[in-house]
């Protein structure tokens, strides 16, 4: 499967759009992912293998918890950002995703 194939399988999914919009500002972890959704954290981590193999998710390990964010710096990520700005469901989940990133700049300072 081409890497082109692979970002439009990502994006077929409304979960992993959804998934996106969650992680357009900030990062998080799947356990926080999976909070926001009505299935497993396994579920949640099989979608986030999916978009981290279409170039489209970052993830990196902190501790014992690994995190994960927006790719922006490929044009599989500025395509992602851009669907994010287009979709009316995900402009809510962005919306959201800016208050978690306030709400973590807040704590750190």
């Amino acid at each position: 499967m081409s890497s082109v194939e692979r970002v439009f399988e990502a994006l077929s999914s409304t979960t992993r759009r959804k998934i996106l919009a969650y992680l357009s500002e900030t990062s998080l972890t799947a356990g926080a992912i999976a909070k926001r959704f009505d299935m497993s954290q396994p579920a949640i981590s099989k979608h986030l293998s999916l978009l981290e193999a279409a170039g489209l998710v970052w993830k990196k390990r902190e501790g014992q918890f690994v995190k994960y964010g927006m790719e922006r710096e490929t044009l599989s990520g500025t395509l992602a950002a851009y669907l994010q700005e287009i979709c009316p469901p995900s402009r809510q989940l962005k919306s959201e995703s800016e208050a978690i990133a306030r709400d973590v700049e807040k704590h750190l300072l």
